[in-house]
C-alpha cells in the first residue's frame, strides 16, 4: 500500500525588517504597502498607537510595531513603510516598519517551527520560518494589533 505523499502546504509571507531582525507577514492579511506619510496624532492613545492617516478617503489607524513590541522608538527612513493589513476582528490598521524586504513561500511542514508559550498574553510570534539559511520570526497578527486591557 503505497500512500501518496500531498505536497505540504506553503504560506506567503512578507519578509520586513525591526531594527536588525527580520519577522514575516502571512501576506493573506497585506492590504496595500504604502511610504511613510504625515500622521496626524489622536490624544489620549497608548504610545504605540501613531496617530491616523488618510488612504484613499479611507482613515486608517497607524501602530509602531517597534512599540508594540517594547522595542526602541521608530526612526524614519527612505526604507520606512506603512503595512495596511485587514484583519476581520480589527478591522483595517496600518503598521509601521523599518523596511520591507521579499516575499517568500515557506513549506508549513518542514520550513516552519511552531513556538509553544506559556500562556503570556505579550507573545507576538506563531513560529519560526527557515528560509535561506536564516531564520524569520513569524508574526501573530492578531496578537500585535490586540488592546491589552
Amino acid at each position: 500500500m503505497d500512500e501518496l505523499r500531498v505536497a505540504g502546504e506553503t504560506t506567503q509571507y512578507i519578509v520586513i525588517k525591526l531594527g536588525q531582525e527580520q519577522y514575516g507577514i502571512d501576506i493573506r492579511y497585506i492590504d496595500n504597502i504604502v511610504r511613510m506619510q504625515h500622521i496626524t496624532r489622536v490624544p489620549k492613545m497608548p504610545a504605540y498607537l501613531k496617530g491616523v492617516i488618510n488612504l484613499r478617503g479611507e482613515v486608517i489607524p497607524i501602530m509602531s510595531i517597534r512599540l508594540k513590541m517594547g522595542l526602541s522608538a521608530d526612526e524614519e527612513t527612505k526604507a520606512t513603510r506603512i503595512i495596511i493589513i485587514k484583519l476581520e476582528q480589527y478591522g483595517t490598521i496600518g503598521m509601521i516598519v523599518d523596511e520591507v524586504k521579499e516575499v517568500v513561500t515557506l513549506d508549513t511542514d518542514t520550513q516552519v517551527e511552531k513556538i509553544a508559550y506559556d500562556k503570556d498574553d505579550s507573545n507576538f510570534l506563531q513560529g519560526v520560518g527557515k528560509y535561506d539559511g536564516g531564520l524569520i520570526s513569524l508574526l501573530d497578527l492578531n496578537a500585535v494589533v490586540q488592546e491589552k486591557v
